[in-house]
């Protein structure tokens, strides 16, 4: 009998683990190559995993919710006729030749490296089997035999059954004693949704503690009430939280803004559509345009900062990010050399980039690399920011909403279509005079839709 063990493949980007969200297939069907098994979330993007292998599911290694390795077990597959029994399987690691199609732009093999073959026990497998992410301890093998709990308990001594190395980060991070946890795994081994009740159930107790307790536990932070809804920061809402961290302590960002009227850009953008109805130009789209322009004028902001090297890296071609507010939280997917479109074809990316984001679509390499990034708060209703720049990026345009306001024009009082329009920017690659003249070029060009021919 051939069996085959899936790992998860590397996603790419720095990614190091994924948490799954839905098993597409369950122990005892058959798959084909290809053929999608599950979906995952990483820090950038939810993706669907083919397997490269055909035959039937054996093993599904981890629940839903649960975060798997990269380069550990994620699907057994049996080629078909085999019968050997669900979870009596010797997992063998070899290197074999997978599909390469997992990704757009990843493979699913396993690397080029030679591997020793070994043999590795693993309980009995279902849909939410304990993960096999390495080989079973001599301590802990006793627990995955298919004893009764109760005999386990009364013949291995009292310490806590844990195999993925997720659980305990899972328990450190929220403050569980593995000790007292009872595991709902085979054999008593303690899972994450065991972590996560257990974390549930403690928060009455912190709340009724002490004062002194409470400042032990949390040093600084108000002390959990029992009503209070704990919310772990994980997947996507880590990684953003990780990167503006990061931009704060690393970037010494400024921000300068100014008012512009875009009367003459809003009767711009309606004359074309009014001239190209079938390839409608959205306002966020000639703003790309002009950011566009600006950046042609001043190269210093599409750049970044390299610490290790002490050096700053001025981009030959604008990526130009968009960030945009999704159901997952705000992800800022990457339109590659934006410089070389014609504003018919930002128009046309945008739309459909920004759709696939918030649809949970675009690829892990989609949301990195950008050199500058375009953000339009104003859809929020507000008029201005100081947002955080994307990390590693030396600059974002910030655009507040357009609305009604009196204005001076030619010494008369009118009222006119105004919108604020802000420039947060990295000191160390440029100083007030260049990011000042960016964002009256940007401002110019807003008001003045000419000057943005005149500047091509």
């Amino acid at each position: 009998m051939s069996e085959q063990v899936f790992l998860l493949p590397d996603l790419g980007e720095g990614l190091a683990e994924a948490e799954i969200v839905q098993w597409r297939v369950a122990v005892g069907d058959v798959v084909t190559v290809d053929q999608t098994v599950v979906e995952v979330e990483t820090a950038k993007a939810v993706v669907d995993v083919p397997c490269p292998y055909a035959g039937r599911v054996v093993a599904l290694h981890g629940a839903e919710g649960e975060v798997r390795p990269v380069g550990q077990p994620l699907i057994t597959v049996v080629a078909d006729g085999g019968s050997e029994p669900v979870g009596h399987a010797v997992y063998r690691e070899e290197e074999r030749a997978g599909s390469g199609n997992v990704l757009i732009g990843y493979g699913t093999g396993h690397g080029g490296a030679r591997r020793r073959r070994r043999a590795r026990p693993v309980a009995h497998a279902t849909a939410s089997s304990v993960p096999a992410a390495a080989p079973v301890p001599a301590a802990v093998a006793p627990a995955l035999a298919p004893a009764p709990v109760a005999a386990l308990a009364s013949s291995q001594p009292a310490t806590a059954l844990v195999i993925s190395p997720i659980v305990r980060r899972l328990a450190r991070e929220r403050g569980v004693d593995l000790a007292t946890v009872r595991g709902s795994g085979p054999g008593g081994v303690i899972r994450r949704a065991d972590v996560e009740a257990a974390a549930d159930v403690a928060i009455s107790p912190v709340a009724a503690a002490s004062p002194a307790e409470q400042s032990a536990a949390h040093v600084g932070l108000a002390p959990t009430g029992a009503g209070d809804q704990v919310i772990p920061l994980t997947g996507i809402r880590k990684a953003i939280a990780d990167k503006l961290s990061r931009s704060r302590r690393e970037i010494p960002e400024v921000t300068i803004w100014v008012d512009a009227d875009a009367t003459a850009l809003l009767a711009t953008r309606a004359a074309i559509n009014a001239a190209y109805p079938d390839r409608p130009v959205s306002i966020l789209a000639l703003l790309a345009r002009i950011c566009l322009s600006g950046l042609r004028r001043y190269p210093q902001l599409n750049a970044r900062v390299d610490t290790e090297g002490q050096r700053i890296v001025q981009s030959t071609g604008v990526h130009l990010g968009i960030a945009a507010q999704t159901d997952r939280g705000l992800l800022v997917p990457v339109l590659r050399d934006a410089d070389r479109l014609t504003t018919m074809e930002l128009a046309a990316e945008l739309a459909v980039t920004t759709q696939a984001a918030r649809a949970g679509e675009l690829p892990p390499a989609r949301l990195t690399g950008g050199t500058f990034t375009l953000n339009n708060y104003g859809v929020f209703g507000v008029d201005g920011s100081t947002p955080i720049i994307n990390h590693p990026e030396a600059a974002l345009l910030g655009v507040g909403r357009i609305v009604d306001k009196p204005w001076v024009v030619d010494g008369q009082l009118a009222v006119r279509k105004v919108t604020q329009l802000s420039l947060t920017f990295d000191h160390r690659v440029c100083d007030g005079g260049v990011a000042g003249g960016f964002l009256r070029h940007v401002a110019d060009c807003v008001e003045r839709p000419e000057a943005l021919i005149a500047a091509v």
